[in-house]
């Protein structure tokens, strides 16, 4: 049995969390693709604005000119000329010579022409899966996306009242113990969710090709707009959420993608894609294998090879700057425990290495996440798949906590999926801080890219290989 501390501080986040939750519930509409309201401290909450019908196929909210992997182009304005709906500004990032003078016009959505982050890092036409948006590889020429478009902030942002993710924990665990809880598995006893998962995704991959035709996914795989892979925002909307070092950052690596090309993926310089590959539109996972045994939770997927264990029953050493298991030393994936209430898994992830994934913005050490893994079924009852809902919690490159919610549908158990191929051409890194160093000046980065390597991670070596989509 877990030791709960800082009971009293769970009990009144309980109480206060679930009027919050009532309040929520009786105002916010009960769209089809919210995940399921629960009467929880802490978990499956609804997105607290209305959503469209869900389809799986998001065409008419893209925000940029263009957006890979679905293969769509949906410029508004060609050639470097504006909408003629839209005054444009004198200069903007893909036209201006220093971007630190720029502060003052980040926060405008015309600086980026409108354009999503993912719209953006893609804009040059890198993503097989995603045309070129610009002309004669002249930045001055770059499309314009719709400015009428954007996921409202208030649906990002965590709507728990929790400020850390220790908080949210414990309020959770204090909630399964209220109900005799957490659920003590056994092999007999554990959920089959045993097998191999997609993303949606990857199951509309490519439809911008057939001017999004293709049949609808089922509304058992309903999720909202995943504004972490980068097509569904304005970017002023998403460095709303971070804190100033934080946005300069993230304005940095997109004007010396879009003003110069300057590749901002970390694996074409062998250096590791961090924890939020795991959420990326290029990392995903697109392929997730998921193994449970009592005492532990096996993730497989993301980047391919990114390889995630949950640590089930035990707890953090919260002595030091982060909660940690081992030794404190933060690394790549960070160091995850876990609990389970009835069929559902919650998860705290601590111990992370900060690091960026291009397109998405930089975290830092401090970042943590909790996570609600949540079965759902057809209306048969068969098993359909797993509800994810995670909530970031780093209080150096955020205001406040964001949340983001995704289905991964089960595609088969193992012994329908074909094996998972590790492919390594190991070479050491650099150190973590060396490479950040490195990254505030990425003009003065090598040109050549390496495809496939093996990165030393953290404390310990992994696998990682990755195709640009």
């Amino acid at each position: 049995m877990m030791i709960i501390r800082k009971i009293s501080v769970a009990v009144t986040a309980l109480v206060l969390a679930v009027c919050v939750a009532a309040s929520l519930r009786a105002t916010a509409p009960q769209t089809a693709q919210a995940t399921r309201a629960q009467k929880s401290v802490g978990r499956g909450w609804p997105v607290p604005v209305p959503l469209k019908p869900f389809t799986g196929y998001p065409g008419d909210d893209f925000v940029g000119a263009v957006t890979p992997w679905y293969y769509t182009t949906s410029a508004t304005a060609t050639g470097g000329k504006a909408p003629d709906s839209v005054q444009p500004l004198p200069r903007d990032i893909f036209t201006s010579k220093d971007f630190y003078s720029d502060r003052d016009l980040w926060m405008d959505k015309r600086y980026y022409r409108c354009n999503s982050p993912i719209a953006l890092d893609s804009i040059w036409g890198d993503y097989a899966s995603g045309p070129k948006a610009l002309d004669n590889d002249d930045p001055k020429t770059a499309a314009w996306g719709h400015c009428e478009r954007d996921y409202p902030r208030e649906a990002i942002v965590s709507p728990y009242p929790f400020k850390t993710a220790r908080e949210h924990y414990e309020a959770l665990l204090a909630e399964t113990q209220m109900r005799g809880g957490p659920t003590g598995h056994t092999k007999d006893t554990l959920p089959d969710w045993n097998g191999r998962y997609t993303r949606n995704l990857n199951l509309v991959f490519g439809r911008g090709r057939k001017g999004g035709a293709g049949a609808p996914l089922p509304q058992e795989f309903a999720e909202p707009p995943q504004w972490v892979v980068g097509w569904a925002n304005q970017m002023p909307t998403i460095l709303s959420l971070l804190t100033p070092e934080y946005q300069q950052r993230y304005v940095q690596q997109m004007y010396h993608k879009v003003n110069s090309n300057a590749a901002q993926f970390s694996l074409m310089y062998c250096r590791p894609e961090g924890l939020l590959r795991w959420w990326s539109g290029p990392g995903g996972p697109s392929q997730l294998d998921l193994m449970a045994v009592p005492g532990r939770v096996q993730f497989l997927g993301g980047t391919d090879n990114a390889l995630r264990h949950v640590q089930i029953g035990r707890s953090f050493d919260l002595k030091g700057k982060v909660p940690h298991l081992g030794a404190e030393v933060p690394s790549w994936l960070g160091e995850t425990i876990g609990f389970w209430d009835g069929d559902t898994l919650i998860t705290w992830t601590s111990n992370v290495q900060g690091w960026f994934t291009h397109s998405s913005w930089e975290y830092s050490n401090q970042m943590q996440l909790i996570e609600i893994w949540t079965p759902r079924r057809f209306a048969d009852g068969k098993f359909a798949g797993l509800e994810h809902e995670t909530i970031f919690y780093d209080p150096e490159a955020f205001v406040q906590p964001v949340r983001d919610i995704r289905f991964f549908s089960r595609r088969g158990d193992f012994r329908d999926a074909p094996p998972s191929i590790m492919i390594t051409a190991t070479r050491p890194s650099s150190s973590a801080r060396t490479a950040r160093a490195r990254r505030s000046r990425p003009e003065r980065r090598s040109t050549k890219p390496c495809v496939i390597c093996t990165i030393v991670r953290g404390r310990a070596s992994g696998n990682s290989i990755s195709r640009r989509a």
